[in-house]
């Protein structure tokens, strides 16, 4: 019943600064900017995708419609308050030390705030769903997923401007702004793409020698 849903939120709900690590010469202005942001953002990130996996817990067929309603009301509170703690932590920190700063920083605080209102408005939704007839109710969360697949796809180009070139380098350093997995729950689909990547390079290593042979 709620599978569609998981779906749809499982693809979109990491699309925050889920950078890898790396190392570079950056100026020292630039990567205190993204400490400064980086140390809030950490426990906003891991709060999104706890979220995320208490929706997965639900997915199963034997959940009734009260139980996941409630579990998805909570997880979009819990998504709407992170997002606008992201937002905060990039207004607060402010412009970043480049050419065109002020205007990516705020276009990404305009967006963040945005998916914040929006992941509260879904939660309204969600309470508003009729859990007595389950046929009206998966009809319900339908609805709820699409929306939520508009959220996750329609707008996150300020965001990846903001970690793009210099400044994203430098909060690719920062362990804050790494990617996070759920400390609950079973693993959504932004921990099962972390593990896979590794696996990924050890098979294409593996395979070199085959290739110079």
């Amino acid at each position: 019943m709620n599978k569609k849903l998981a779906a749809a939120l499982s693809g979109g709900a990491v699309l925050v600064l889920t950078l890898s690590g790396c190392s570079d010469d950056s100026d020292n202005k630039v990567n205190d900017w993204a400490k400064k942001v980086c140390d809030q953002v950490q426990p906003q990130l891991q709060k999104i995708n706890n979220a995320n996996a208490s929706i997965l817990e639900k997915t199963g067929d034997n959940n009734t419609p009260a139980d996941v309603q409630k579990a998805d009301s909570v997880a979009f509170q819990e998504m709407s308050e992170a997002y606008k703690a992201l937002g905060k932590a990039v207004d607060s920190a402010g412009p970043p030390p480049v050419d065109g700063g002020e205007a990516t920083q705020k276009a990404a605080v305009k967006e963040l705030n945005a998916s914040s209102k929006a992941y509260a408005d879904l939660k309204t939704q969600v309470d508003a769903l009729d859990t007595k007839e389950q046929s009206k109710f998966a009809d319900g969360l339908k609805t709820i997923a699409d929306e939520l697949n508009k959220i996750s796809t329609g707008g996150d180009q300020a965001l990846k401007k903001l970690q793009s070139g210099e400044v994203g380098v430098a909060m690719s350093k920062q362990e804050g702004c790494q990617k996070q997995t759920a400390s609950t729950g079973p693993s959504g689909s932004g921990a099962s793409s972390e593990s896979s990547a590794p696996d990924k390079k050890e098979s294409e290593d593996k395979g070199s020698p085959e290739k110079k042979s």
